[in-house]
């Protein structure tokens, strides 16, 4: 007979999912089941404090950092331009001409960006694109859809009036996420949002934006470089960046 309770003793705690020995008449747990029981409990502390740990780290980290603004220093060098990848892209449901896209920046997330490329680039033209991207701008709303930067192309107009858009790209072996120089002029020191927002420092380099004769991305001549070499388009020569 207690043969035959054990055994039902036995299913009732498989059956709720019970450690051996929870139920009052069963056969209690071992010293080393206990022991093992513990370790565990006290490794998977630790292991949450550790995750707790790293990711604190990693927000202290994304808190931006403060970039003391240099009047002396161009505009454009206070203008953060990634290297960064296409890695989605769909249209968007309230706008004909709008892509939406995840870029890849070489960030902790991806960036979602929205551009008015329909009338240049279908979606196998989009995805998987490497481009540039301005990452120090405030985010805005387009279309209920929130854009966390802009993508750099050059334009100029066809012969039948109709306009030319091209991106500007970074070189084969820019890594995802490097920061654009340019030649000639000192190391940028890119601002906050804010300070870009409310200092118009976009607007102010916008207007000397363009490519050279062989079609790399300049800014009053001095040219877009990456560890890899300049960044420049597939053919618009002398044509507006925006």
């Amino acid at each position: 007979m207690s043969e035959l309770i054990d055994k039902l003793i036995n299913r009732l705690e498989g059956d709720l999912n019970l450690a051996p020995g929870a139920l009052p008449g069963s056969a209690p747990q071992s010293n080393q089941d206990t022991d093992e029981a513990k370790a565990k409990t006290k490794l998977e502390a630790k292991e949450r404090k550790k995750a707790a740990g790293v990711a604190k780290a990693k927000a202290q980290s994304k808190k931006a950092v403060v970039v003391e603004f240099d009047p002396e220093l161009p505009a454009i060098c206070h203008i953060e331009f990634k290297v960064g990848v296409i890695t989605k892209v769909w249209k968007h449901p309230e706008a004909d001409k709008l892509w939406c896209e995840e870029i890849d920046c070489g960030e902790e997330a991806v960036r979602q960006i929205s551009s008015g490329l329909v009338p240049h680039y279908n979606e196998a033209g989009m995805l998987g694109r490497r481009l540039l991207v301005v990452a120090n701008l405030k985010a805005k709303n387009l279309k209920g859809f929130k854009s966390h930067g802009m993508v750099l192309c050059a334009a100029s107009a066809n012969e039948d009036g109709s306009e030319k858009v091209q991106f500007v790209e970074p070189p084969v072996g820019a890594p995802l996420g490097e920061v654009i120089q340019y030649e000639g002029l000192p190391p940028t020191k890119p601002q906050s949002a804010a300070q870009v927002l409310k200092k118009k420092l976009f607007e102010a380099a916008v207007p000397d934006l363009a490519t050279n004769e062989k079609y790399e991305g300049t800014w009053k001549g001095h040219v877009f470089m990456t560890t890899a070499g300049p960044c420049k388009c597939i053919d618009i020569a002398l044509g507006a960046m925006r």
